[in-house]
């Protein structure tokens, strides 16, 4: 009886042994992924120290080989095609094969930041996408795109996997993927006709600082670093710094991308000027450093109007303007304005439901500078210059595309004069002048704003029908 019990044991150890020694992939790493084409792309994963692992690819019939190191992690590089719906296999061999299916190549992009990238095509309570039936029943005509949602998990040590599983879009999976993420996709897919691939790495309510890393946290932060201590300061833990990064964010690093996308700023409004454009600098150049993509390009949105407990308050124009500066000072960078993307009934919506139009304007920048689609205008016009004159202000845009939307009936400027109280004013557009503002209050104008309050809504855009940015010529 001893003896019986004693081999059928030796056998339980030898099983358990050889299970735990197959090898094991990220989740990331699964069927229906999609890999970014015509590059080399990492592959990874765990295995017994020691161990080779043979990594085959059937679009070209090509082997590369790995052996662990003493942490059990193995890696290796493969030479993808150029982009296809015909759907590939990838095994893993240590002695036990592992295969992968139903992978397709194409373009691979980030969806990262708060929950205005999180929102997903089904909408949040209270919070709906505008047209979502509509953009159920036609899913099924945008083939190739799928997507991965990574789990939003806190950890104070950086994560190296996160339970996650890739979905190919149709009518019964298209309203967990990100509205943000699958407009762009939609656009993109539709203009150079390829797979896309969507890594929703994103939580909700986070500041730049949830996502940065312990090194520049601790050199450029006052942020604790003491779990404890941020769990008392913090009462909502979307707030607190380094763990979503760690958490959320780490477990993608290895995979090969085209670009980022990014929606986050809510959560920062009330920054000291300049920190938030400083951070999230830091933050662009510690995932480009991540990724192993130095100039990897960081298209991001601007914060949409909303009442932060007062439409007149300045608070959120600010953070506004910190989002702009970024964009002059993070390469390979853009930003796409948003100031007409609310309803004016959507004053204490953080959530605005016109999320087709965001993810749109992120794809008009990615064709145009990455796609090749230079045709495209996906320049929001900005601010140029402005000159007082008597009791006028002579405002001068660029990115403007030769035409401007209106003559007449322009909103949301503003003048001031020394007192520095601001009041609405009339503007109006000549093509030799720019755009003429005036108000009876303020005979000797000294300072203009457009659109530079917590909520107020503008109608300037450009040819191509983008907005034009929000900006003042003071800096009170």
């Amino acid at each position: 009886m001893r003896k019986t019990y004693f081999t059928a044991l030796v056998a339980f150890l030898f099983f358990s042994v050889e299970c735990q020694a197959k090898v094991r992939l990220p989740h990331i790493l699964g069927d229906n992924m999609v890999l970014q084409q015509d590059t080399n792309v990492r592959l990874w994963g765990w295995d017994t120290p020691g161990k080779k692992v043979t990594v085959t690819t059937s679009w070209d019939n090509t082997s590369v080989s790995a052996k662990t190191g003493n942490d059990g992690l193995w890696t290796v590089s493969v030479k993808t095609p150029k982009a296809s719906y015909n759907p590939y296999t990838i095994t893993f061999d240590d002695g036990e094969k592992t295969t992968l299916k139903d992978i397709l190549f194409g373009e691979v992009w980030v969806c990262a930041g708060q929950s205005n990238m999180e929102m997903p095509m089904k909408g949040f309570d209270n919070c709906p996408v505008e047209g979502y039936n509509d953009y159920v029943i036609e899913a099924k005509q945008f083939h190739g795109i799928h997507y991965v949602k990574i789990p939003s998990v806190m950890s104070m040590r950086p994560l190296d996997d996160a339970d996650c599983q890739w979905k190919a879009i149709d009518p019964s999976t298209i309203g967990d993927c990100s509205a943000t993420g699958y407009f762009f996709a939609r656009m993109v897919n539709k203009a150079i006709d390829v797979p896309i691939g969507l890594v929703m790495a994103n939580k909700g309510g986070t500041r730049v600082e949830s996502w940065l890393d312990a090194a520049n946290l601790q050199r450029y932060t006052t942020e604790s670093l003491d779990s404890m201590e941020n769990v008392r300061k913090f009462s909502w833990d979307f707030l607190r710094p380094l763990v979503w990064g760690n958490g959320t964010f780490r477990p993608i690093l290895n995979y090969t991308v085209k670009g980022i996308l990014f929606y986050q700023g809510c959560s920062n409004v009330g920054d000291p000027k300049g920190q938030y454009t400083s951070r999230l600098k830091l933050l662009v150049e510690q995932w480009r450093r991540d990724f192993a993509q130095d100039d990897i390009p960081f298209y991001f949105v601007e914060i949409c109007p909303y009442f932060n407990d007062d439409v007149n308050g300045d608070w959120g124009a600010k953070l506004r303007e910190q989002q702009f500066n970024a964009q002059k000072v993070i390469p390979n960078s853009a930003l796409v304005c948003t100031n007409d993307l609310v309803y004016p009934w959507e004053t204490q919506q953080i959530h605005p439901c016109q999320k087709r139009q965001v993810g749109e304007r992120l794809a008009y920048h990615a064709l145009h500078r990455d796609y090749g689609m230079e045709s495209i205008l996906c320049e929001s016009p900005s601010v140029k210059e402005w000159k007082f004159s008597g009791d006028t202000c002579y405002v001068q845009i660029q990115n403007h595309y030769n035409a401007i939307s209106r003559y007449e009936d322009i909103q949301g400027f503003e003048l001031a004069g020394a007192d520095k109280v601001f009041h609405k004013a009339n503007a109006r557009y000549y093509w030799t002048q720019g755009i003429i503002v005036t108000s009876p209050e303020v005979k000797e104008p000294v300072a203009v704003r457009y659109c530079f309050r917590n909520f107020q809504l503008g109608n300037v855009k450009n040819a191509a029908g983008l907005p034009l940015f929000p900006f003042r010529s003071d800096d009170w």
